[in-house]
């Protein structure tokens, strides 16, 4: 690996992606490696590029998204621009995990109730059973 570029075999290794991932988000035009042949060849871009794809997933942004974010810069409208737009996302993201939250929280509490009241049932039962 030079400090320049990076073949998909380290990116692999590197990120913990397949090479079948990074085909995809070049097939979708998230990533514009170097092509020798059949070789690619990632750059600094690339590997910047990648970290935001894979923070962008973990966060629950579509790839449209992420691909949109990601065009900001590259079409000249700069980090600033970028930056707003990664923060609009991010908040409706992140009003929708704590709405999901919210609910799954609620389930839970609903759930440990039914399990106290059958437990509660069963040794009722139980102690029915052994008064018998």
């Amino acid at each position: 690996m030079t400090d320049q570029t990076m073949t998909i075999r380290e990116m692999c290794e590197q990120y913990d992606v397949t090479a079948r991932a990074l085909r995809f988000y070049e097939a979708k035009e998230l990533l514009f490696p170097i092509r020798e042949g059949t070789r690619r060849l990632f750059t600094r871009s690339d590997r910047a590029r990648l970290s935001l794809i894979l923070r962008g997933k973990r966060y629950g942004f579509s790839l449209e998204e992420i691909r949109q974010l990601l065009d900001l810069w590259d079409g000249g409208k700069g980090r600033m621009v970028q930056l707003e737009r990664a923060c609009e996302v991010a908040e409706r993201h992140l009003a929708e995990m704590e709405a999901q939250r919210a609910e799954l929280d609620r389930t839970i509490k609903d759930l440990k109730d039914q399990l106290a009241w059958g437990r509660a049932e069963l040794a009722q039962d139980g102690t029915r059973a052994n008064a018998a």
